[in-house]
């Protein structure tokens, strides 16, 4: 019932990005299609956030969505609390050079100018700061990213690694609060996409909110949070990281599944001995897992927290609730539930999924055995 790691948090500072109800669709001769269908999305200051999913998914058009490049059919986008779609083309043109910086997968540098020129160029165009102190701090943005050497080089002079790093200190050039980047590393050998990579970590740090598009997982694995979409819909967070194994096209059919649930600070969600016929995800709060020993006394074995989830070790092997869990004292706890024979249809014709869930039922068994014998 406990997990091997602790789960990390999925919200970090105040909402900087909020989707409400966002639609997209596109129009052509054949009808319409929808890309994008009800999306609610928030993310949070100092977030480094993957956007994955397959081809045609919608990550494209959502991070769209998110810069005002595009229009979405219905729906709100608020950008640190700016309905960007209520502004007028220029001026939403305008907030976009002023607060977004984007990085695309092709660079798109000039290649008539010098690194150092590419980077000045989103202050010239928003006006940011005195014209004579911009040479100065696009030097010093290139330096940050390992390229002072090479500032008055032209773009078609460096590896393409050096020249997504340009790219990435001209997204920078007017002090963006939001950076979004499509396939940043797509074109990129292993050892400049972890360059990459780590660059984004540490503007994360420094309070950047960052959306990157990826079909890389390895990449997806070094951010804070992991969003998910299949068919223009947004897969359950916490379930999506309970269970990694899944195509993203059955995680979507089981969020649609999910019964979300809420505790009170110190109630009883399962007790021991008690059928189970759910695996539960938690999405807020904590929850602790006792059991009686012996004398009947109560031994602690965990603590869970967001992302964390319990119930698999009973749904694996058959039999009753082998501990009980409680609401933390402190907060109230929500849940999310997937029913059992859900679940079971889920996993049909996966049999490297099935595995991956008994290794961990097998392995959070053994936990709690030796929990219980050390109390």
């Amino acid at each position: 019932m406990t997990p091997e790691r602790t789960a990390r948090p999925l919200a970090n500072g105040e909402p900087i990005i909020e989707l409400r109800q966002l639609v997209k669709t596109f129009r052509n001769g054949a009808g319409e299609f929808p890309v994008l269908k009800s999306l609610d999305l928030t993310l949070h200051r100092g977030e480094f956030v993957a956007i994955v999913g397959k081809s045609g998914s919608g990550k494209s058009t959502l991070l769209n969505m998110i810069t005002g490049i595009d229009h979405p059919t219905s729906g709100t986008v608020l950008v640190d609390g700016i309905d960007i779609y209520a502004l007028s083309e220029s001026k939403r043109a305008r907030w976009r050079g002023r607060n977004v910086g984007i990085v695309f997968q092709f660079f798109q540098l000039l290649p008539m100018l010098t690194l150092l020129e590419n980077v000045m160029l989103p202050m010239d165009y928003a006006e940011h700061g005195e014209f004579a102190d911009r040479p100065a701090r696009a030097l010093d943005l290139l330096a940050q990213v390992g390229l002072e050497m090479q500032a008055h080089k032209l773009p078609g002079a460096v590896s393409t690694g050096q020249q997504q790093a340009a790219a990435i200190a001209r997204a920078l050039a007017n002090d963006p609060a939001v950076i979004v980047a499509d396939e940043a590393t797509g074109n990129l050998d292993t050892r400049s996409a972890e360059t990459i990579v780590r660059l984004f970590e540490r503007l994360a740090q420094a309070g950047k909110t960052i959306a990157l598009v990826t079909h890389d997982p390895a990449l997806a694995a070094h951010t804070t949070r992991t969003v998910v979409i299949s068919d223009g819909e947004l897969v359950d967070e916490m379930l999506a990281r309970a269970l990694p194994y899944l195509p993203h096209r059955r995680l979507l059919d089981a969020t649609r599944l999910l019964a979300r649930l809420r505790f009170e600070p110190g109630a009883p969600i399962l007790a021991q001995g008690q059928p189970v016929e759910f695996l539960y995800v938690i999405g807020s709060g904590r929850v602790r897992v006792v059991r009686k020993g012996h004398e009947r006394r109560l031994q602690h074995l965990a603590e869970l927290g967001p992302g964390d989830h319990f119930g698999e070790v009973e749904l694996v092997n058959g039999g009753t609730a082998l501990a009980s869990i409680q609401a933390a004292s402190d907060s109230p706890v929500e849940l999310v539930a997937l029913p059992r024979h859900e679940l079971s249809r889920l996993l049909q014709d996966l049999p490297q999924a099935s595995e991956a869930l008994a290794q961990t039922a097998e392995l959070r068994l053994r936990h709690n055995q030796g929990a219980g014998r050390a109390a």
